[in-house]
């Protein structure tokens, strides 16, 4: 949830719409309980006897996050929550299932009361034991995994503040609030459609908004630590009030009002909200007469004497009458408008600072210092260097095949965008690196430039070694519980994985399977892989690939330039195409003959009178008697 209030609709005008080349090279801080939640729900919705949703959403994601958008992900997980986080998620879920403690008898009120005040001293035990298993299988791909001591997006923003990750990916509105500088909302690894992306210098400029004031706008209308804010205050309002200040002073402003200190009169040395003077003790402000028919200053007698000097006319008959919505423009009336706007929002002031100084314990301390506090990590441990390892492929299979019931050579074929991923980047950073992807594949050529996801890639073409062992790679697809082996799904790489609705929940997010090539008795792997990666890792190869390219553009472009110049020099032969205008004589010649056809006669040209010409054997049959233009309309029409 984050801040209340629709938060995130107040920020999306300003959000960025990135592709999926963004991440690549960055380092992204991962919040893996909200990963887990809600595209594990998703799965559970339109399959209830999935198996363990929440590891096969890990496995691929991670998976399409690291080979195929080449990010280095860094995943955090959600360490003992704050009581007043666990505060406000017993009164959530008292709120959730309809029990109004006002309602309910003293005693069970007071129960209710002291449930929801005292901390929780752990989280749902499901929940951590699925937590834990994701955490088991990413250190098997080699991920680094950080606990926080409170919030994951708290630890996120951290680091994402501190230049350790690049950004961060989280739901959670309140990351802003911990320190984020970049903050990717929804992440869809399968799909076209650029995915929203908000920095906080887009939101500082379009908004005005900082962190702190961010924070008093957390306190005005409610966040996870605190459900309930202000009463009064929507997402309007309470932006409308923290723009008043600047971020420096927003919270000392707060601090005053929450102590009955009225801070916008000037003059009074820390007037109280309830001696305010009030505004029948203001002076009454002047307004000079103006006459009732045009609207203009002076009185309608006066008009009727000398003339409106605004209509310039000389008499009250000629003075025009004032339109509907007539606004006079004279300084007077200018004056007592911007007195009256004034006077408006002092009102709208003084407002809402009573509503804000009738609330208790405002503004909450707590909340103020877990948002601005940077010790989500352990000092003492201090942050980990960030290290990403290779997979344990073996102790990986064993794992998914006892908890998923999945095939090993399904895992292993999975794993293959991985591994040739790591498989390039060694080879780039290192030569000496060994040839063989997987004990089992050796580079041997790049096929074509692949457009997937709206992304260029290249198509490479790895060769399987002779000496290697046996390949386990197969495209049996996992057979879950309640299905057979018969029931196989093919996914295309246009579709949305993220939309649930639209296609099946057992392959959301998982990439997509090398293709398999047999040729002259051997075997080859076809992979995607970035092209900046391969150009790296494999100089020669790409500069090679690039100059054949290069020439089949150039032979391309040397055959359309020499059809073009024959097809303007030869004469065409054969039946004239439909699109060619035609001479007059054939346009007519033409046009008879398909009127022939349609009255039933047999069309001139076939048989004996086709010998001696169409127009001569027309002639014989017409009336010479008949003037010339009559044969005419005849014969043509």
């Amino acid at each position: 949830m984050g801040v209340g209030g629709s938060f995130w609709d107040l920020l999306k005008p300003y959000a960025r719409h990135e592709g999926a080349g963004y991440l690549r090279g960055r380092r992204v801080a991962v919040d893996l309980s909200f990963w887990i939640v809600s595209h594990s729900t998703a799965i559970r919705a339109r399959s209830p006897r999935a198996r363990k949703p929440h590891l096969r959403t890990t496995f691929f994601r991670t998976l399409s996050l690291f080979a195929k958008m080449g990010a280095f992900p860094v995943f955090v997980v959600d360490g003992q929550p704050s009581p007043l986080k666990s505060q406000a998620r017993a009164a959530r879920f008292f709120r959730g299932s309809g029990m109004d403690l006002a309602a309910l008898p003293s005693t069970e009120a007071e129960a209710g009361s002291s449930a929801a005040a005292a901390p929780v001293k752990g989280r749902n035990a499901a929940f951590m034991r699925c937590v834990d298993e994701c955490v088991e299988l990413l250190e098997y791909l080699g991920m680094p995994v950080l606990r926080a001591k409170g919030e994951a997006e708290a630890l996120c923003a951290q680091l994402n503040n501190e230049g350790h990750v690049d950004a961060c990916i989280t739901a959670d509105s309140d990351a802003f609030l911990f320190g984020a500088k970049t903050v990717i909302k929804v992440l869809k690894s399968n799909c076209k459609e650029p995915f929203e992306c908000y920095n906080i210098a887009d939101i500082e400029s379009g908004l005005g908004l900082k962190r702190k004031q961010m924070v008093a706008m957390a306190l005005l209308i409610g966040s996870d630590h605190d459900l309930h804010g202000v009463p009064g205050f929507g997402l309007e309002t309470a932006l409308r009030f923290v723009q008043l200040f600047d971020e420096d002073e927003i919270l000392d402003k707060l601090h005053e009002i929450g102590r009955g200190v009225y801070p916008f009169l000037e003059g009074f040395d820390n007037p109280h909200i309830d001696d305010l003077p009030s505004s029948s003790t203001k002076s009454p402000t002047v307004k000079s007469p103006h006459c009732s028919h045009c609207g203009h200053p002076g009185s309608k007698k006066n008009h009727s004497k000398v003339g409106c000097n605004y209509c310039l006319v000389d008499s009250l008959e000629n003075c025009m009458a004032k339109p509907a919505g007539f606004k006079c423009e004279c300084p007077t009336c200018e004056k007592a408008r911007d007195l009256k706007e004034q006077k408006r929002h002092e009102n709208w002031q003084i407002k809402v600072c009573k509503r804000i100084a009738a609330e208790t314990n405002f503004p909450n301390e707590e909340i103020i210092k877990l948002y601005l506090s940077d010790n989500n990590l352990d000092k003492e441990k201090g942050v980990p260097l960030l290290s990403w390892n290779k997979p344990d492929v073996e102790a990986l299979v064993d794992f998914l095949t006892y908890s998923q019931n999945w095939e090993p050579s399904y895992i292993r074929q999975r794993m293959l965008p991985m591994l040739s991923t790591l498989y390039l980047r060694d080879v780039a950073s290192s030569p000496s690196t060994p040839l063989l992807l997987y004990n089992q594949y050796e580079f041997d050529s790049i096929q074509r430039i692949k457009i997937r996801c709206g992304h260029p890639y290249y198509l490479v073409k790895w060769k399987r070694d002779t000496r290697g062992v046996n390949s386990n790679i197969s495209s049996k697809e996992p057979v879950t519980e309640g299905e057979t082996s018969s029931e196989i799904v093919v996914l295309d790489e246009d579709d949305d994985e993220d939309t649930v609705v639209c296609e099946s929940p057992e392959l959301l997010d998982e990439p997509d399977v090398p293709q398999v090539l047999t040729d002259d008795g051997c075997c080859f792997l076809l992979t995607d892989e970035d092209i900046q990666l391969v150009s790296a890792a494999f100089p020669k190869e790409t500069a090679r690939f690039q100059e054949e390219q290069r020439l089949k553009e150039a032979k391309s472009r040397s055959r359309k330039s020499k059809s073009i110049a024959n097809s303007a020099f030869e004469t065409p032969k054969g039946p004239r195409p439909s699109g060619v205008q035609l001479s007059i004589t054939e346009f007519y010649r033409r046009s008879k003959k398909g009127l022939d056809i349609e009255s039933g006669k047999k069309p001139v040209g076939e048989g004996q009178e086709a010998k001696e010409g169409s127009r001569k054997a027309s002639d014989r049959d017409l009336n010479k008697s008949l003037p010339r233009s009559v044969r005419r309309r005849i014969l043509f029409d």
